[in-house]
């Protein structure tokens, strides 16, 4: 499994998505087909302009009889919340979480709809193997033990996204700078240092 960091690496690229024109009955019909809560409403070049939800239906469609000449423009919520597709996936956790969303759609730099990332997206970083977290948690602290020279020996074990670091590191300060780096690593869950401090 590649190393998992951005939106970009764990998004659902098809999207589905509604014209601002849509009516209130084909909304509905790709909602139930889909099975989801809420859909981008885009222009014709592919850019968001809004989010629209079943509670925006609900609530501005209920009760009127006009509600068959209302349309996606007329419902959705603007501006809409959405995420870089190179943003990171803490980011847009903590968007998400912020804005106590399902799902985000994402973005290019012009803004054209490219996917859409949900929590469970967001999840999968929980999904690495032991293995391939051990690898990036090396590659991640030899860049750190690198600039201070050849002396720190750190030995990383992962079990069910725990990380054990041990061996014997000179300089105490690099105590916090290896724990704070291995935090990092997508699928960390926690991170033990026992490491020697040569006389």
């Amino acid at each position: 499994m590649k190393h998992l960091h951005t939106v970009d690496d764990v998004m659902t690229h098809a999207v589905v998505s509604v014209a601002q024109g849509a009516m209130v009955k084909e909304i509905v019909e790709t909602m139930q087909r889909w099975r989801i809560s809420a859909l981008p409403v885009v222009s014709a070049e592919g850019r968001v302009l809004g989010v629209v939800s079943e509670a925006d239906l609900l609530r501005k469609a209920e009760g009127t009889d006009t509600s068959h000449d209302i349309c996606a423009g007329q419902l959705m919520t603007v501006p809409p919340l959405t995420v870089r597709r190179y943003a990171t996936i803490t980011g847009a956790a903590r968007l998400m979480a912020r804005g106590h969303l399902k799902r985000l759609p994402v973005v290019d730099d012009d803004d054209r709809l490219v996917g859409v990332v949900s929590r469970g997206d967001l999840l999968k970083i929980y999904l690495r193997s032991d293995e391939d977290i051990a690898e990036e948690v090396r590659e991640v602290l030899m860049k750190q033990l690198i600039p201070g020279g050849g002396s720190a020996v750190v030995r990383v074990h992962v079990d069910h996204g725990l990380v054990r670091l041990t061996g014997s590191i000179p300089d105490p300060a690099m105590h916090d700078v290896l724990v704070r780096a291995t935090r990092s690593v997508p699928g960390v869950v926690d991170v033990k240092l026992r490491a020697e401090v040569p006389a």
